[in-house]
């Protein structure tokens, strides 16, 4: 077994508390799955994908952690503001 299939087990330690499988397994899990659906097809621009994918649902949920307080959500995410500003654009966030 690999590092990430271990890291992907839900340990119960406590039968009412389960462990969190990290965000990293779940990405891992669904790229290859879709290198899995292109049958023998190249993968073209798969970082950019990914990246886009990933990105836009993070910035919403910064936003909403912060209230949508824009200044909260780039300390939140480690961003500049005109940086966050910039992304809510690029994504079309509000």
């Amino acid at each position: 077994m690999n590092a990430t299939q271990k890291s992907a087990e839900i340990i119960n330690i406590d039968s009412k508390k389960p462990v969190p499988v990290p965000l990293s397994v779940y990405v891992k899990q669904t790229v290859e799955t879709y290198l899995t659906q292109l049958n023998g097809h190249d993968a073209v621009g798969l970082h950019a994908m990914v990246i886009s994918e990933v990105e836009k649902p993070l910035l919403e949920a910064a936003l909403e952690y912060a209230g949508h307080n824009q200044t909260k959500a780039a300390k939140a995410l480690g961003l500049s503001r005109s940086t966050l500003r910039k992304k809510l654009d690029h994504y079309g966030i509000s």
